[in-house]
């Protein structure tokens, strides 16, 4: 195994140095070099890290090969694992980073000692932490290689992807010298499986950093637009129509409205195509050089064009960092008609939403391309599943390519749909998908205007395929940055442990009570990314684009309430995953209950969801279990953890404002 040569190369290493660590990451029972310094924690960082590593390699089989999926390991059929798992989402640049040097200031040093930035070793040192809290699945933002070109922010975005096919070299660990970043992301995924904990990974194959490594052997897979023209390049504004998607009906006014006229006149045809002599030179000259694009702006007047929302009159600016991906060799078949015969390839709302629009000559190699990201990571590192970004935008022809290839090669492979809408999960179930992101994460926080009601109600009993039931996501605000604060964190926390159709998601830093955000995309604007006091370093930063550490050393957390559900929500499983809950005072719209009962056991939960009021609940258990004597024990009531009552067939229950009770029944 990779992880060996790891645990050789750090005991190799002599250098002494003072190296800090969050507390949450320190081992319960660490017996190590250990100093404090105010209220910081340094450590030996080798004699740390292999102590870890070393601690996961005992755990591991002798012979056993655990750079294949856990799923092909345990020669396992199907995806259904991810019905009851429990996810961590983790951007690795941003929930690894940490002041290693000097706690007080963070810095990406110009050092060969200490990697600042997010780093697959430090996740290794994060591997026990999560262990702790009962995660089994990580998922894990973009890991490819991404761009510097155009960057948003003084990093730049993991969805700017330079290369599918390559991870990103800056998540590499100073701390193991040479080593190979593919390497040590082999290692990181044999010691989460050593632990029993499954890998998925984020994808995006709608869209290229614009100076893709791609360009230099397939520059027809993109489009191009006249250089001189970028400064004029915009999505652009269609009177007549308001903040819509293009539809058949509205193509001729769209095609007939002067600024798309204007915007059609900037493309041109690729690079190879308008001088092919000239083009087979310029890659002669350029090849392995990743700064081409500003040679070739000069050479050919050409620059891929930034991409923007598939939305007509939308105010967002244009994705400068990005570029659509040319899915089609011809134009799309309902707008053509539309079009002069020499308009070069372009992009357009029709052309953005593929998924409706499609052409009728598919470029063939670019798709084949995209089908085999998934089963190259799950071949190469053992990935057990991925995300697929923007895949309700492609054409449908292709969403179902890349689904089925993936699951051809493993089985078990899980693939989660990028579906916010609750309704479409029945077309991601026939595509399919193992499940959808969802939108617990804007339903729950709406407890006055009647939405989480709503959601453990109506919407999720009638799931046909399940979704990951998550306060925050690395694009919403925090929960602990909403109305009622960590109140409303530790709420919302302990509901996604146990809805219908539920899987539950924990986003990194949620655990610590962060409310700085990593990005504004969902329910947030602009001002949301200003929560932090302006004193701190990451005032106004976002994990997407910016130098970003969560604030570890919290004086308050969820670790220990994360333990505890995990291990009740594992320990109900088979409730959970059987019929949907007995739902109790749908009157009250802020009061939740529900019970789960197979005839001898049950689940209850039961939450309060005025965050003013205590409130008085009648719960009539025999009502819905037929039995007249009932042991209710509270596991988790006032965090006591374990009181039992002997009820009869129903009782009162009080609950203060925003507490969550849940009990196991007989």
């Amino acid at each position: 195994m990779i992880l060996d040569r790891v645990l050789r190369l750090l005991k190799g290493r002599k250098e002494k140095l003072d190296y800090s660590i969050p507390k949450e990451w320190l081992p319960a029972g660490y017996s190590g070099t250990l100093k404090l310094r105010d209220r910081y924690i340094f450590v030996d960082p080798y004699e740390y890290s292999s102590t870890i590593v070393e601690g996961i390699l005992s755990r591991a089989d002798q012979g056993r090969d655990y750079s294949k999926s856990l799923g092909r390991m345990r020669m396992e059929n199907d995806s259904t694992w991810v019905n009851s798992a429990i996810i961590y989402g983790s951007f690795v640049r941003s929930t690894t980073a940490y002041s290693h040097h000097d706690p007080e200031f963070f810095s990406d040093l110009d050092s060969q000692q200490y990697s600042e930035s997010g780093t697959f070793l430090k996740m290794i040192f994060m591997l026990p932490y999560l262990e702790r809290m009962g995660f089994d699945t990580l998922y894990f933002l973009p890991v490819t290689s991404y761009s510097d070109k155009f960057k948003k922010g003084e990093l730049g975005s993991p969805y700017s992807v330079k290369d599918f096919f390559s991870i990103d070299e800056r998540y590499h660990d100073r701390l193991l010298g040479d080593m190979n970043v593919e390497e040590e992301f082999t290692a990181f995924v044999e010691a989460a499986h050593i632990m029993g904990m499954r890998v998925v990974l984020d994808f995006i194959p709608r869209t290229s950093a614009r100076d893709s490594a791609l360009i230099l052997k397939n520059p027809e897979w993109f489009y191009w637009i006249d250089a001189s023209r970028l400064k004029d390049y915009k999505p652009p504004r269609i009177e007549g129509l308001g903040f819509d998607q293009a539809r058949v009906e509205t193509l001729p006014l769209i095609y007939s409205n002067e600024n798309v006229r204007k915007h059609l006149s900037m493309f041109r045809d690729s690079p190879e195509k308008l001088n092919p002599e000239k083009w087979r030179n310029f890659v002669s000259h350029h090849e392995g050089n990743e700064n081409f694009l500003d040679e070739l702006v000069k050479e050919f007047g050409l620059i891929t064009p930034p991409g923007f929302s598939d939305w007509i009159n939308d105010n967002q600016p244009t994705w400068d960092d990005i570029t659509f991906l040319r899915l089609y060799k011809d134009h799309p078949t309902e707008s053509r008609r539309f079009l002069p015969e020499s308009q070069p390839p372009y992009v357009l709302f029709d052309v953005v939403k593929s998924s409706f629009f499609p052409g009728s000559e598919p470029m063939s190699n670019l798709w084949e391309s995209i089908e085999n990201i998934m089963p190259f990571y799950n071949e190469k590192f053992g990935v057990d599943g991925a995300r697929l970004d923007m895949g309700h935008a492609l054409p449908r022809e292709l969403e179902l390519r890349i689904i089925r290839k993936a699951k051809e090669r493993d089985p078990s492979f899980a693939i989660i749909a990028e579906e916010l809408v609750m309704g479409n999960d029945e077309k991601a179930r026939r595509s399919g998908y193992d499940c959808i992101l969802g939108n617990t994460w804007w339903m729950e926080p709406r407890i006055n205007e009647g939405k989480l009601k709503e959601l453990l109600y109506e919407v999720l009993p009638s799931m046909r395929l399940p979704t990951l039931a998550g306060i925050e996501t690395p694009d919403t605000p925090r929960a602990a940055a909403r109305k009622n604060g960590r109140r409303f964190s530790r709420f919302a926390t302990i509901l996604n442990y146990f809805l219908p159709h539920g899987i539950t998601y924990i986003n990194s830093g949620q655990e610590i009570f962060e409310i700085q955000p990593m990005n504004l995309g969902l329910d947030n604007d602009e001002e949301g990314r200003y929560v932090l006091p302006p004193n701190d370093p990451f005032y106004g930063k976002l994990a997407f684009f910016d130098p970003y550490v969560l604030h570890w050393n919290a004086d308050d957390d969820l670790i220990d309430l994360i333990s505890l559900l995990s291990s009740i929500r594992r320990s109900n499983l088979d409730l959970l995953n059987s019929n949907n809950p007995k739902l109790l005072w749908e009157e009250d719209k802020t009061s939740v209950g529900l019970f789960y009962w197979n005839g001898v056991k049950g689940l209850l939960m039961v939450a309060n969801g005025d965050f003013e009021a205590m409130k008085e609940f009648h719960i009539d258990l025999g009502f819905h279990t037929w039995r007249g004597n009932h042991k209710v024990q509270w596991k988790l009531k006032g965090f006591d953890g374990q009181s039992e009552w002997d009820v009869g067939g129903d009782f009162h229950l009080s609950l203060g404002p925003g507490e969550v009770a849940v009990a196991e029944v007989r």
